[in-house]
């Protein structure tokens, strides 16, 4: 494992330079494969780190601060070998997780699509089961973070069978009939691309993941036909939150404004610091949401972490805002970096589940 510290520098300097271009930045990506940081969400058992929800929420924040596509990579990642080990036979745990713990294999999730929704109850991807057992895969993935640059993608899909099987999940994320796929990126018929000009997490590789008669085994399921939505929400249980990025964003926001009112001599003022001061208790007050989702122990955990991704993100782009507010026209000038934090911040609240799909999910129990 290589010194957290220059990993952090790594990422820090990648950040501007994905945010000119538009693409993952490569030395980053190679730093974050050999860093040993991928190994945090990976059990013990097959060669990870073993760390819990807390931790994991911890560096996914520490990573944010510098350089928050990279962090969105990561908790993607951390998010795959989440359900691998939750879900998967001890074959696919054998098969998958030693290398995602090394950082040989780097997983992503592709469950986006247009016309979908934020809940991703009408998908158009479709899984068939062909007469050799095998699975034929046919569709279009829309905003996946690291496409083209994951080893596998989590694939979410429609299958006809499974769907006499059918729950409620009138008010959950996903809908009965879906299933998960393990797609290995070089599994004929599926082909990633960029092609998204995103405002914020430019650097995250976030674009487009298709499906054309890609042929996909059995054993490559995850978990039962029909059984996407229980595996949604079981991992959202985990405590794993989103809000851990938008901490990061908020952090590193608030360290512009202290950065820059130290050099003017603002920080002077009783009215500049207690500006500051307040700012910084929201930033704590958001760290303090994703610490306790991650600790689960708040009576609904699924939906402590809900509330800890919407409270995280919309604390983010307020921090991000009233920052730019006090700097002024020091921070007009369309490189400065506050720019790029403010439209990560928005990135955020529009990943799902959205901001709007939390607040629905959160208060679906208070009209049944």
């Amino acid at each position: 494992m290589t010194d957290l510290a220059s990993t952090l520098e790594i990422f820090r300097e990648a950040a501007a330079r994905s945010d000119d271009t538009n693409v993952p930045d490569d030395q980053a990506l190679i730093e974050l494969r050999k860093s040993g940081l991928l190994a945090t969400a990976v059990p013990v058992e097959y060669g990870g780190n073993g760390a819990d929800t807390v931790e994991l929420n911890e560096l996914v924040s520490k990573i944010a601060e510098v350089n928050p596509s990279m962090a969105i990579i990561m908790f993607q990642h951390f998010a795959v070998c989440a359900r691998i080990n939750e879900w998967g036979t001890a074959e696919q745990k054998e098969l998958w997780l030693p290398g995602m713990a090394t950082g040989d294999t780097l997983g992503a999730s592709a469950w986006s699509e247009t016309g979908a929704g934020a809940a991703k109850k009408n998908l158009a991807t479709s899984a068939e089961r062909i007469e050799d057992g095998r699975w034929l895969l046919n569709g279009a993935k829309s905003f996946t973070t690291g496409a083209g640059v994951a080893d596998i993608y989590l694939v979410l899909v429609g299958t006809s069978a499974g769907r006499e099987q059918e729950q409620d999940t009138k008010n959950v994320y996903g809908s009965a009939g879906q299933t998960f796929f393990l797609v290995r990126k070089e599994n004929e018929g599926l082909i990633a691309n960029l092609g998204l000009e995103l405002a914020g997490m430019r650097g995250s590789a976030t674009g487009f993941v298709s499906l054309k008669d890609c042929v996909v085994a059995d054993d490559h399921r995850l978990g039962p036909v029909g059984h996407a939505p229980a595996i949604i929400a079981g991992v959202r249980e985990s405590g794993a939150t989103l809000g851990a990025v938008s901490v990061g964003v908020a952090k590193a926001a608030l360290d512009v404004a202290l950065a820059h009112f130290t050099k003017t001599g603002a920080l002077e003022a009783p009215t500049v610091r207690h500006r500051v001061t307040e700012l910084s208790v929201q930033v704590e007050a958001a760290r303090a949401i994703v610490a306790f989702a991650g600790s689960r122990r708040g009576e609904d955990p699924g939906a402590v972490t809900l509330r800890s991704k919407l409270f995280a993100s919309v604390t983010a782009e307020h921090v991000c805002f009233e920052v730019a507010r006090m700097l002024g026209s020091a921070a007009y000038l369309v490189n400065h970096q506050l720019n790029r934090l403010i439209s990560d911040a928005r990135a955020v609240a529009l990943m799902g589940p959205t901001n709007e799909l939390c607040r629905e999910l959160v208060s679906a129990s208070w009209v049944n």
